[in-house]
């Protein structure tokens, strides 16, 4: 069974950089309080590191 964690959205990406946009639409994000089950990968981590202020790990399973 496959390591995942679950990402939940907690701000906004209105007036930030279009990177970060298009970082939360990467993760299968857009509005507040939404929530993925994704993957646990380097890369996936990666981009959850990338914009802490706008997302936060819920919880981890597996």
């Amino acid at each position: 069974m496959a390591k995942t964690i679950v990402v939940k959205q907690i701000a906004s990406a209105a007036r930030r950089p279009a990177i970060q946009a298009a970082t939360l639409k990467g993760l299968g994000l857009g509005k507040l309080n939404r929530t993925r089950e994704l993957e646990d990968t380097p890369s996936v981590r990666g981009m959850v590191n990338k914009i802490p202020h706008l997302v936060t790990i819920v919880e981890e399973r597996g």
